[in-house]
C-alpha cells in the first residue's frame, strides 16, 4: 500500500517543486521574463545534512514541460494547493533535488515579475484543508495544515505540511508526507520541500537558503 501512496504522487512531488498551470489559479497573471538566476543562488552541496545524488533543473525549462495526466479535483480552486504550485508560468530560477535519509528535499530559488501572495496562498491552502485526488495513478486524499512560518525581516514567509493518503488508509499506515516553506520579497522565491520522514529543520533549512541566496542576487 505504502508503495502504491508513492506511484501516486511522484509526479506531484516533482511537478509541485516545478510547475505552473494557467486557468483557474491563485498566481499572479502572466508578466514579462524576470532576471536570470545563477546557479550558485542555490545552497551549495553539503549544505543539507547527508543528501546525496544532487539533481538540477532550469526552472523556465521545467516550465516548458507540460503535465502528464493532470488530476482533476473534486474541491473548486484547489488544483494549486494540492500540487503544491508556488511557481507559476514566466519564472526564471534554478533548483535541485537530492536524496537524503527517509526521503528526499528540494529547492528552488525563482524570480518572477509579480511572486505569488503567501498570505493568499495560505488562506486558500485553508480552504483546501482535505481534497479527494483522482487521477491515472488512483485516487488519494490530501490534507493540508498550515504552520506557523519563520519571520524573515522584509520578507513574506509560508510553511505547510501535506499528508497523501488512500481513501480508507488505516491510521496505522501514514502516507506519504510534504512539507513546504517558502520566502519571497520583490521579485525573488525560495522554496524548500521535503517529502519522506527525513527529520530536516526545514525552517532553519529555509531561512539559510535565503540568506545564501542574497548575495548571487545582488541583494
Amino acid at each position: 500500500m505504502a508503495a502504491r501512496i508513492r506511484a501516486l504522487v511522484v509526479s506531484a512531488a516533482a511537478v509541485a517543486t516545478i510547475s505552473g498551470t494557467p486557468g483557474e489559479s491563485i498566481q499572479a497573471a502572466p508578466a514579462p521574463p524576470p532576471p536570470t538566476v545563477p546557479e550558485a543562488a542555490l545552497l551549495p552541496p553539503g549544505t543539507v545534512p547527508h543528501a546525496s545524488a544532487r539533481d538540477g533543473f532550469d526552472v523556465a525549462s521545467a516550465l516548458s514541460t507540460p503535465d502528464r495526466g493532470r488530476s482533476r479535483v473534486d474541491v473548486g480552486g484547489c488544483e494549486d494547493v494540492v500540487h503544491g504550485r508556488l511557481v507559476g508560468d514566466g519564472a526564471a530560477g534554478q533548483g535541485f533535488q537530492s536524496a537524503v535519509p527517509g526521503g528526499q528535499v528540494s529547492e528552488l530559488v525563482a524570480r518572477m515579475t509579480n511572486p505569488p501572495d503567501l498570505a493568499a496562498w495560505a488562506a486558500q491552502a485553508g480552504r483546501c484543508s482535505k481534497v479527494t485526488v483522482d487521477d491515472a495513478a488512483g485516487t488519494a486524499v490530501s490534507t493540508v495544515t498550515v504552520h506557523p512560518a519563520p519571520v524573515v525581516p522584509g520578507a513574506k514567509t509560508l510553511s505547510y505540511e501535506q499528508l497523501l493518503t488512500l481513501p480508507g488508509q488505516p491510521p496505522e499506515l501514514p502516507g506519504l508526507r510534504l512539507r513546504t516553506v517558502a520566502i519571497a520579497a520583490d521579485d525573488v522565491l525560495v522554496v524548500l520541500r521535503d517529502a519522506g520522514t527525513t527529520g530536516l529543520d526545514l525552517d532553519a533549512l529555509a531561512v539559510d537558503a535565503w540568506r545564501h541566496a542574497a548575495g548571487p542576487l545582488g541583494r
